[in-house]
């Protein structure tokens, strides 16, 4: 068994995957990397195989009709033969010290029969002409290079999230606990992180800025025009994850305001972007988000919409509305994101 899988998503990634695989192929024969192909026209399929035939204990290439990057990613779990499965994405790398360190600590849990259920370490907003780079740390929330669990962390701060950028899964949990990414979706990175946190038991932090996070490309999923222009998709996420969990089941204090507070942030990114559209047809698919909310899940919908950030998105009339865009804003320059 190899100690980490690394799932590679790729869709015409000719220009940039050699970088991201570069970056990953120190870690030599305890990773398995998983190049998923997902029907890509240019030679990314080319340069997967090169690799493959390079590497061939190492890197696998992996080629399937377009499915999405949930499916590429649903490809790799179910190829993996990894201890740990983690997804990085075709034009992000990591950094190789950060890289040496998570796999030293991922090496000596596995030797000392401590296997954990997930592996935290931080990432980096690499935005491109931004003269400071966001650091996504945990250290004010989480115990450092000891096994936890949801009763040690501390609250995180708005805009503070465990993402897919900064998650390793033990992959047995995410089999186990059947997770299954919709097919031609976006933006299901959400959905990967969110829905097996209720399985998670044991944790370990790694205080080290591992995954580099690009943001940049004119037609990268997550620039706001082209998140507006595919808001469904946004939408459909942001409902499975309401369907996927129910957090009044859930337990533990701690990991109940914690995923009440994630599922927060992405319905307020849903409403924000519904807003700035503009259209009248969007602003209507806010009400209807709001509705089907309140319908699913009474509670939650109290929670999410008589919350602080609820009450702000959802002031009255156009006005109100503008004060929502100057909030949201302002959370971009603070938080880095897009």
């Amino acid at each position: 068994m190899k100690l980490l899988s690394v799932v590679i998503p790729c869709y015409n990634s000719q220009d940039y995957m050699s970088y991201c695989i570069e970056s990953l192929l120190p870690g030599g024969d305890d990773v398995e990397i998983l190049i998923v192909n997902d029907g890509s026209v240019d030679q990314t399929a080319a340069i997967a195989d090169e690799y493959a035939s390079k590497y061939p204990n190492m890197v696998k290439a992996i080629h399937q009709e377009n499915g999405g990057h949930g499916e590429a990613v649903n490809a790799g779990i179910r190829h993996a033969s990894g201890l740990y499965f983690k997804v990085v994405d075709s034009d992000d790398w990591v950094d190789i010290r950060a890289y040496m360190k998570v796999l030293k600590a991922l090496r000596e849990l596995s030797t000392d029969g401590n296997v954990v259920d997930m592996v935290i370490s931080n990432f980096v907003y690499e935005k491109e002409g931004a003269k400071y780079k966001k650091i996504m740390k945990y250290d004010n929330v989480l115990p450092q290079d000891v096994i936890f669990g949801w009763d040690d962390i501390k609250q995180f701060r708005k805009g503070q999230y465990i993402l897919m950028h900064s998650v390793i899964y033990r992959t047995q949990l995410l089999i186990d606990c059947g997770l299954v990414l919709p097919k031609h979706t976006f933006y299901v990175d959400n959905l990967y992180v969110y829905a097996p946190l209720e399985h998670v038991k044991r944790i370990y932090y790694v205080n080290v800025d591992l995954y580099r996070y690009f943001i940049g490309r004119e037609d990268q999923s997550v620039q706001e025009n082209i998140m507006i222009k595919r808001i469904d998709q946004q939408i459909k996420v942001n409902k499975l994850m309401i369907e996927h969990v129910d957090i009044d089941s859930i337990h533990n204090e701690n990991l109940r305001h914690y995923m009440l507070r994630h599922l927060e942030i992405v319905t307020v990114v849903s409403s924000i972007l519904l807003i700035r559209s503009g259209t009248a047809e969007n602003l209507q698919k806010k009400t209807e988000l709001w509705k089907y909310i309140k319908e699913k899940d009474a509670r939650l919908y109290r929670s999410l919409k008589y919350g602080f950030m609820g009450n702000l998105i959802n002031l009255p009339g156009s006005a109100g509305r503008k004060v929502s865009v100057g909030a949201y804003k302002i959370s971009q320059k603070l938080v880095g994101f897009n």
